[in-house]
């Protein structure tokens, strides 16, 4: 059954595509899912990651203080300069300027662990690396964005700070508080958690998707385009990055696979909640979702042809 649901969880990127498309042509089987429906949706995806989480993989942290820097401050820099620099050389509408702009801010998002794993990256750094850039993203993602979205319109920062810390923050703390607090508990729903949070990230993206079907079509190339860019140049540039650094093969794949990947669900809502004057902000972060799940997996499958030697010091340099 573990063996089962592990499969069909490592299939996400299938069910994210297939979804959306059918939204495309469906809508009404997945714009009900929309208001508190999204809200509850993240608050649980993030809940399941929160209770993976130990006080052990915060000291994990201290052993490769290094490696996670680096991707920390990759993903916060590359994403978000890349975002606002394709909304600018595109020529995008201001909502969906807004929109690329506000999901190249947020943190890597979950499915970068199971991409990570799939391409015999190094899977320990990558759930560190998507639990800094988490907690990260309460200050990061809010302050970045207000900077560089906010030359397209208004930003109430101190709003998309408190959205972030509600459907970020105050989840995560709580799994964590139950992985230690009710261990048999969570012992009981860790198999199924990361399916769940697959359901849920679908749910989100393809509603979104289903409810912006209209103009996806009108505007299908630039769109495309536009998020294209966005990930191609995350993945690319991450890898890079972590080779400026002198970091192997290892490493650099799972960085690019970071920075490439991002939290689509959470651009998607805070671009709703914040923006509600743009009803099509939130598009960019949904095809977000389907873009970088479609290249993490064609790079997860190449990469998986190419194994690579574990190195000495995981978090370290060669």
């Amino acid at each position: 059954m573990t063996r089962a649901l592990h499969w069909i969880t490592n299939l996400f990127p299938v069910w994210v595509v297939l979804c959306c498309l059918v939204a495309m042509v469906q809508p009404a089987w997945f714009t009900w899912f929309k208001g508190n429906w999204i809200i509850w949706a993240l608050a649980v995806i993030m809940l399941g990651m929160g209770v993976t989480l130990s006080f052990d993989d915060f000291r994990q942290v201290l052993t490769m203080p290094r490696a996670v820097a680096v991707g920390f401050v990759a993903q916060y820099t590359i994403m978000p300069f890349l975002g606002w620099s394709i909304a600018r050389g595109l020529q995008l509408e201001t909502p969906f300027a807004v929109g690329l702009i506000l999901v190249a801010c947020c943190p890597g998002g979950t499915a970068s662990n199971v991409v990570t794993y799939l391409a015999r990256a190094h899977v320990a750094l990558s759930v560190l690396m998507t639990m800094c850039s988490t907690f990260g993203a309460v200050v990061m993602t809010p302050l970045l964005t207000k900077w560089l979205a906010g030359t397209y319109v208004p930003v109430d920062g101190w709003k998309l700070f408190l959205d972030t810390v509600t459907v970020v923050l105050a989840p995560l703390i709580v799994g964590l508080t139950l992985h230690h607090a009710a261990p048999r508990m969570v012992k009981a729903i860790l198999p199924i958690a990361p399916l769940v949070s697959v359901i849920a990230i679908v749910m989100i993206c393809a509603s979104i998707i289903g409810a912006n079907a209209g103009i996806i079509r009108q505007s299908a190339a630039i769109l495309f385009l536009a998020v294209a860019l966005l990930h191609l140049g995350g993945f690319a540039l991450g890898w890079v990055f972590a080779w400026a650094f002198g970091y192997g093969e290892n490493v650099r794949r799972t960085v690019s696979i970071e920075v490439g990947m991002q939290n689509s669900g959470l651009g998607a809502y805070l671009a709703g909640k914040n923006f509600p004057s743009m009803p099509n902000a939130p598009t960019p972060c949904a095809i977000s979702a389907v873009f970088h799940s479609v290249i993490g997996s064609i790079l997860a499958g190449i990469w998986r042809l190419f194994p690579t030697k574990p190195e000495r010091e995981p978090g370290g340099p060669h």
